[in-house]
């Protein structure tokens, strides 16, 4: 299942939607923001009780 949110980009700050598969479950992955092309860390999680789920988005070095 694809949900889509917003979210801000840790290198430019700009505001930009993502599509999250939360099907797969709580996850680590790297995807380039839209917008200055910087690749952001995104740690999906995934609550499976009540298919809810937040994510976050970090720079590279924030590790």
């Amino acid at each position: 299942m694809t949900e889509f949110t917003d979210i801000a980009c840790p290198y430019c700050g700009e505001t930009i939607e993502v599509a999250v598969d939360v099907s797969a479950g709580s996850q680590t992955y790297t995807e380039d923001c839209q917008v200055c092309c910087r690749p952001m860390v995104m740690r999906l999680v995934v609550d499976e009780g009540d298919d809810t789920f937040s994510l976050a988005a970090s720079s590279e070095n924030d590790g």
